[in-house]
């Protein structure tokens, strides 16, 4: 028998006059394999039932790494940089982020972000999608993960029996858009205007509870609901839509048709300092403001009560010019007077605090010098630079000055102490001041750290992040923004979700009963698919605590098919009630997931080609640039 070769690729035929008839290749598949190759020879493509294969193995691969993770029995992945710099973690978004996911069959851990050519397309992809859920909700990563690869795995079952992917994707979309409605009766109401501060905590609570250990979890909790209840600040939207903010008591009455609402949440006012000290347990909330550094003349007052808050951006030092001048003198009585002139300028500035700090302060004193009441005092906190001669003036003063402070500290100063910043000294009155009781500066080690506290009525707070070691503290930072994040969350969607797997078990119940008997044709695999793929939460829940996984998953089918809402208790493995034991999940943390997981599953489903034809492949080639 001869051979010949088509399009790059050998085929078999037989000799003139032979009955047998050579198999060849569809003429579509033909043209768009040489199309491809036309364009770059260096093109892989993959079709149909490998593509879809190189989809489930990519997703469950990353499910695999990442569910051992899930809930408050998960373990640590350990995270190893070039340097040698470990990074222990259990937070789905930072492992996501920061592992490099191979082409093999199953995701590596390695450090850094891989290059593209280098990942896996189908779980890079998967992992993107995760990382945007936390950015969006602050939680949810690892189950977006999980249910993600349980559909398709679940979808699978019915593709290798002969079922069009595309009738799994329109069940799958039928399933979603019902979960929809199933959630927003499934969720649980409270008044946000005056809501418990008990049911806040719990929130908190259960974020950080699979996070960090449960101690830690009990006492980080409280300060995260109040952090976030102080930076809340009450708002009126009236009938033109014009908002305003409102100082004064959280809650408003409606006025003239104006309606009491609540500005949104700014959790960027809520600063997290960490301080390498102490152990975790001694993290607590300030509530004023914490500045890492601290006065820089050894003769400033260390410790001070009762102090006016002046907040500057105004250079106290002498500047250059931005373009390059020179000043030439012939004799050393000239270059007296520049070097005279020069100091003018900035003493100018600084006698106009001090004038400003007397104007305050001093008044207080009789005739004879003695302080009339309690003794008040002076503190300077410029965004720009103060020179020695100047901080020298303020230090005679008993003034305490702060200089070079972070521009991101400045908006948290005036919402703290009140007050207004200035930009230019002139024309300052005490109106523009602001007010601290307490004003101290501590020092660890080679560094400074200033406390603002015992404010009137702040709309920033601190949360002063302690710990032995760096680990500690970025475990403990990774975990305090999921927290901030979950009460905001709770605030403002009103409502919340019974967790420990409650929604999950309920929603297998509500497809596989109501939804699949409405749904039409074949589209019924679908939504069994998707309602199937729900159990992976529960599941994985129960594995990472050690339980009999069937036992616990049919405990809990039999008392939600007695109309009850029950969770996973991961202790015993018994059916718990989750309102009862303050176990709550975020609503919209549960509805971006539904929608994600299905939406990228769906694409996943009916993908039928891939391609890797980039132009960056040509470049070893010399091709097109």
């Amino acid at each position: 028998m001869e051979r010949r070769v088509v399009q790059g690729r050998n085929e078999a035929f037989p000799p003139p006059g032979s009955r047998r008839r050579a198999r060849r290749c569809p003429p579509s598949t033909l043209s768009k394999m040489s199309a491809i190759e036309l364009l770059n020879p260096r093109a892989e493509n993959v079709r149909r039932n490998q593509a879809f294969q190189i989809n489930v193995t990519g997703a469950m691969g990353l499910a695999n790494v990442v569910k051992s993770n899930l809930g408050p029995r998960g373990t640590l992945k350990m995270l190893v940089d070039g340097a040698g710099q470990l990074k222990m973690t259990k937070d789905g978004k930072v492992l996501l982020s920061e592992m490099q996911i191979q082409v093999h069959s199953t995701p590596k851990i390695i450090s850094g972000r891989a290059n593209d050519e280098s990942q896996n397309p189908t779980a890079a992809l998967i992992a993107r999608t995760a990382v945007a859920q936390d950015e969006m909700t602050g939680d949810g990563t690892t189950s977006v993960v999980l249910l993600v690869g349980e559909l398709l795995k679940q979808s699978e079952r019915y593709t290798s029996e002969g079922v069009h992917p595309r009738i799994l994707a329109d069940g799958i979309e039928v399933a979603k858009n019902s979960l929809t409605t199933f959630l927003d009766s499934f969720r649980v109401p409270f008044a946000h205007h005056n809501p418990s501060h008990e049911i806040l905590v719990n929130v908190a609570y259960t974020s950080l509870a699979t996070k960090l250990h449960q101690s830690l979890a009990k006492s980080l909790a409280k300060s995260l609901v109040d952090a976030v209840l102080a930076v809340r600040q009450v708002g009126v939207i009236d009938k033109i839509g014009e908002r305003r903010a409102i100082e004064g008591e959280e809650k408003v009455e409606p006025e003239g048709g104006k309606e009491a609402t609540y500005e949104p949440i700014d959790l960027h006012m809520v600063e997290l300092m960490k301080m390498q000290h102490l152990t975790d347990v001694d993290t607590r909330l300030v509530k004023g403001l914490v500045l890492d550094h601290g006065a820089r003349h050894p003769d400033m007052p260390k410790r001070l009560e009762n102090c006016f808050i002046l907040t500057l951006n105004v250079s106290l030092e002498y500047e250059k010019t931005e373009v390059n001048s020179g000043f030439f003198y012939s004799s050393a009585e000239q270059r007296e007077k520049l070097v005279e002139s020069e100091r003018k300028f900035t003493d100018a500035k600084v006698r106009k605090v001090i004038e400003l700090k007397k104007l305050v302060c001093d008044s207080q004193l009789d005739k004879d010098g003695n302080v009339i009441g309690e003794k008040k005092n002076f503190v300077v906190i410029n965004q720009k630079g103060i020179d020695p001669l100047s901080l020298d003036m303020l230090a005679k003063q008993g003034i305490m000055a702060l200089r070079r402070a972070k521009r991101r500290n400045m908006e948290r100063l005036q919402l703290i102490c009140g007050g207004t910043a200035q930009n230019s000294v002139e024309d300052m009155t005490p109106d523009v001041l602001g007010y601290a009781g307490l004003v101290y500066e501590h020092t660890l080690g080679e560094e400074k750290f200033t406390f603002l506290e015992e404010v009137k009525d702040p709309k920033s707070v601190t949360l002063l992040i302690k710990g032995p070691n760096a680990h500690t503290i970025s475990q403990i930072s990774d975990a305090v923004r999921d927290g901030l994040r979950s009460v905001k969350n709770a605030l403002e969607d009103k409502s919340l979700i019974p967790g420990a797997g409650a929604f999950e078990i309920a929603a297998h119940a509500y497809l596989s009963g109501e939804v699949k008997k409405s749904a039409k044709g074949r589209a019924k695999l679908g939504v069994q698919a998707f309602a199937d793929a729900l159990l992976v939460i529960p599941k994985t829940l129960a594995v990472n605590a050690g339980l009999d996984v069937q036992d616990a998953i049919v405990n809990l089918q039999d008392e939600a098919a007695e109309g009850h809402v029950v969770g996973l208790n991961l202790a015993t493995g018994d059916a718990l009630d989750p309102v009862g034991e303050g176990i709550w999940d975020n609503y919209r943390v549960k509805r971006h997931m539904i929608h994600s997981s299905a939406v990228i599953a769906s694409n996943l489903l009916i993908t039928d080609e891939m391609m890797r034809a980039g132009r960056s492949s040509l470049k070893n080639e010399g091709g097109p640039q």
